[in-house]
């Protein structure tokens, strides 16, 4: 689908059922370890590919003038490019829904 231009988005389930995950770090890490996409890809199918595809791209998905502030502080590291490879780990220092931190 990447290969011919297509865009990919990725959510979870969250199904208690069936899928009892919504960890996106395990999703983004499945794209690039399972599926080969690089991390810039794996990104934008978790950001702004998944809010057009939930119809929501003008208020979310990317960093921009006029959209919610949701976004996710990490602790150090060398590169967010690591992300993908350390699943295992939780990177995730804060998170911020509308602009105020809630975790």
């Amino acid at each position: 689908m990447i290969d011919a231009g297509l865009p990919l988005a990725v959510a979870t389930d969250f199904n208690p059922g069936s899928s009892p995950s919504g960890d996106m770090n395990f999703m983004i890490s499945l794209l690039c370890v399972q599926y080969k996409l690089n991390p810039e890809e794996a990104f934008n199918a978790a950001t702004i590919n998944a809010a057009y595809a939930m119809n929501i791209s003008h208020l979310a998905g990317s960093i921009s003038i006029g959209k919610r502030a949701d976004f996710f502080i990490t602790k150090k590291m060398p590169s967010p490019y690591i992300i993908p490879y350390s699943f295992n780990e939780n990177v995730v220092e804060s998170v911020y829904v509308r602009g105020k931190k809630v975790v």
